[in-house]
């Protein structure tokens, strides 16, 4: 084993079961990643920097792969008719076939970062992984240490992730091929047979979905921005593709985050470091941050058309309608630093409402609200 140091804090892997034969690559930079992921011809350089990236078959999230395992010490808080349960056998096997792809491989990359900007609720994420755009993914969306916090940097939460490895059905007791599985008291997750990102940072806001009541934190998949001056804070609930994206980036209030939060006795805080938003029919006019940062170096484009003069088509959905761009929230020119802001004074509900039952805007009572909201 050959180990590169990009940043401090490269170390041992053993203590995760790993043995690798090849060359690990600890907190690898962006340059690297980029260098790594075009030589193996997983990637191509757009005009104006970004790197073009083909999910294959999975083009957006498995929810019906993922599993949680049944363990005594967290059986009692999980919901389990919402969550598909894997045995402690089952997840060890598929684990061992995890470890053993990695450990065979001829390049690993290991980034340490951390998910929560609110230090006090903050857990330090470890992902491992074959393929440097998906290490460039995971660098991405979780917020970066500083040098001083990588050196002795311990992980409370471990992704390895193998994305060609496919398990068996029959014998790892999942339903396909592909595998998002979660061990609650280890925090540790196996990610495999899908090469769509996100499987990687929505891992994180499971265990964050898991741990932060217990901590007084109620976990939220909303965006949040904030007035210049501190004062208004306001939260956008709704489900992919309603738009939380798009207003949380309103040029004229400072963005707090795009997608994942925590509202706790200090009030709201980023889970992540990074934005992940839809590209499909952007425009300079009508989004100006997102489409520039689109086209920018650091950003992961994935499934966008690209022609082959290195020209984006981000109208093309031939690929699917759900094309992303993964981006670092400082690619935005009115990103709040800390991440974290007050209380919200302004909850926002987003519908796609194709039937028009809906008014196009309502002003909802506090009953109203809690019904809304609990009725997802």
């Amino acid at each position: 084993m050959t180990t590169v140091d990009v940043r401090a804090g490269g170390g041992d892997l053993s203590g995760h079961g790993l043995n690798p034969s090849g060359q690990v690559i600890w907190n690898p930079t962006t340059s690297v990643l980029y260098e790594h992921a075009v030589t193996r011809g997983d990637a191509r350089i757009a005009e104006g920097g970004p790197l073009v990236v083909d999910t294959g078959r999975y083009t957006g999230r498995s929810p019906k792969d993922k599993f949680v395992v049944r363990e005594p010490s967290s059986e009692g808080r999980i919901w389990w008719g919402g969550n598909g349960e894997i045995d402690e056998d089952s997840f060890a096997g598929l684990r061992e076939k995890v470890v053993r792809f990695l450990d065979e491989q001829a390049t690993l990359y290991v980034v340490n970062a951390f998910a929560g900007a609110d230090h006090k609720h903050r857990i330090a994420v470890r992902v491992i992984t074959n393929r440097p755009y998906h290490a460039l993914f995971a660098k991405t969306m979780f917020i970066d240490p500083t040098d001083d916090e990588l050196r002795g940097f311990q992980p409370d939460a471990l992704v390895l992730h193998a994305p060609e490895l496919e398990a068996d059905p029959k014998v790892d007791s999942t339903r396909s091929g592909t595998f998002v599985l979660l061990h609650p008291k280890r925090t540790e997750l196996l990610i495999g047979g899908t090469f769509y990102a996100g499987e990687i940072k929505k891992s994180i806001f499971t265990v964050l979905n898991d741990r932060l009541p217990l901590e007084g934190v109620l976990p939220m998949h909303c965006s949040a921005n904030v007035s210049k001056d501190g004062e208004n804070v306001a939260i956008f609930f709704g489900l992919s593709g309603t738009g939380k994206t798009t207003l949380s980036a309103d040029p004229s209030r400072l963005l707090i985050g795009d997608d994942e939060h925590g509202w706790g006795d200090s009030g709201v805080f980023n889970f992540e470091g990074g934005c992940y938003a839809k590209t499909i029919r952007l425009s300079p006019q009508a989004e100006p941050e997102i489409w520039k940062a689109s086209h920018e170096f650091g950003t992961i484009l994935e499934n966008v058309a690209v022609d082959e003069r290195g020209v984006l088509d981000l109208d093309d959905d031939s690929k699917t309608e759900n094309t992303r761009a993964a981006y670092k929230l400082e690619a935005i020119a009115n990103t709040l630093p800390t991440k974290q802001a007050g209380h919200p004074q302004n909850v926002v509900f987003l519908t796609a409402d194709a039937f028009g039952i809906l008014p196009p805007i309502a002003r909802l009572s506090r009953e109203q609200a809690l019904f809304f909201f609990l009725s997802g």
